[in-house]
């Protein structure tokens, strides 16, 4: 009974929380407000990553009641970093904060895990020619932080449709309990089933339920950002130490799509000499909505790619493949993941798909900014959309640079045979 009265009192109090929250966000500001260009047809409240954190809170007050878990800095540092990252997150869904604060703030909650928490990446295991471990050294802290925000910014950038966001995390986390299980971190475990089941509460909430066409309430920064903290640290906590449950080269595998997909298009834009924080249309929720994919649809296949990623991390490690190995196999199916982005139209079209941008599908959410009205097709940080005609004239010539480097080919073949 001491590990189940975290997990199921988490999940009562995110529904309780939601139902509660919901009409104080208004007055608050965290509303993702309608306007012309929008699909949802009500202002959404941005709740649901505030309703996560304190369900996971009192969750975990729950388990420790019980004596599945305790009090210690390793503890309080978790606690400490992610209140940070959620209170500058909400502060930013309702006023748009810089990008320069918002980095600055996920710099300060990666030192809080760091030197709070020890939870450091130490060294990338046995990645040396001769076997050896492959410490870091002086290199472990900024290697840490740079780890912590990749991955942190990683999710954020997944939060454009309903549903995607969490449950991309609740995949990642499964893994994880599977591997704290298995190497005897029991209260890392019981912390990882606390924070699922928080995460499956709010997902009755922004999944595209029967009976429910659109969310009710949605992540928000705030949720993004304490969920890829709390991944980060589960992964490095994991995979450190001596007494390690897994190999750092296998915890890529468990992030596999966020980090594809934002490396992808931060390494698409700067082929376009673009910046690599510039917002388009192009990720891979977009690219499947683009070729008629409803968003449920969207959300099954990139979830079971995800689900595809934790199967072969948990395999490797069981195969007790080398560290080398398992690196090597997420290189070389990021480089295959990076040409079908690029060539996105070819790969559509190769599962009886086409890819037609005048498309306007009835199931897209859109991810349009909330404030502004500029249809960014997705809600992560990206969204921050300017709200002049000068600026949106030169994001729509961008989108049309885009179309013509990226998907000219696939668009000519469209004039010619129209879309299917």
């Amino acid at each position: 009974m001491s590990f189940f009265a975290g997990p199921i009192i988490a999940f009562a109090a995110t529904l309780l929380l939601i139902l509660t929250l919901r009409p104080a966000a208004q007055r608050w500001g965290l509303v993702d407000v309608p306007n012309e260009r929008s699909s949802h047809r009500e202002p959404t409240p941005l709740i649901g990553g505030l309703a996560i954190f304190v369900a996971f809170t009192i969750g975990f007050l729950a388990a420790a009641a019980a004596g599945a878990v305790s009090f210690d800095r390793y503890t309080v540092s978790l606690f400490a970093g992610g209140a940070l990252l959620l209170f500058v997150g909400a502060v930013d869904d309702a006023r748009d904060l810089s990008p320069v604060l918002r980095f600055g703030v996920q710099i300060v909650a990666s030192l809080i895990m760091i030197y709070g928490g020890g939870v450091v990446l130490d060294d990338l295991g046995r990645m040396r020619p001769d076997g050896e471990v492959l410490y870091l050294g002086v290199l472990a802290v900024p290697f840490t932080v740079f780890a912590t925000l990749g991955v942190i910014n990683a999710l954020n950038m997944c939060d454009g449709l309903d549903g995607l966001s969490g449950s991309l995390a609740l995949i990642s986390l499964t893994g994880m309990m599977i591997v704290a299980l298995l190497g005897g971190a029991g209260a890392d475990f019981v912390m990882l089933a606390v924070l699922g089941a928080s995460i499956i509460g709010f997902l009755l909430f922004n999944l595209r339920l029967p009976g429910r066409q659109r969310a009710s309430v949605f992540m928000g920064d705030a949720g993004s950002m304490f969920l890829g903290y709390l991944l980060t640290w589960f992964a490095i906590s994991l995979s450190q130490s001596p007494s390690r449950a897994m190999v750092p080269a296998a915890a890529l595998w468990f992030l596999m799509l966020p980090l594809f997909d934002t490396v992808s298009m931060m390494l698409r834009r700067l082929m376009l000499r673009r910046s690599p924080f510039s917002a388009d249309r192009e990720h891979i929720h977009h690219i499947f909505l683009l070729a008629g994919f409803s968003v449920n649809e969207t959300v099954v296949v990139m979830a079971a790619a995800a689900l595809i990623g934790v199967g072969i991390g948990l395999l490797t490690m069981d195969l007790r493949a080398s560290d080398f190995t398992i690196a090597g196999a997420f290189l070389i199916v990021g480089i295959l993941y990076f040409w079908m982005v690029l060539r996105s139209w070819k790969v559509m079209r190769f599962i009886e798909r086409s890819i037609c941008r005048r498309r306007s599908h009835p199931d897209r959410r859109g991810g349009e900014d909330r404030r502004s009205g500029e249809d960014l097709t997705y809600a992560g940080p990206e969204r921050r959309a300017p709200q002049n005609r000068r600026r949106v004239a030169r994001r729509a010539a961008d989108e049309s640079r885009l179309v013509a480097v990226d998907l000219a080919a696939g668009l000519d073949q469209e004039r010619e045979s129209g879309p299917r």
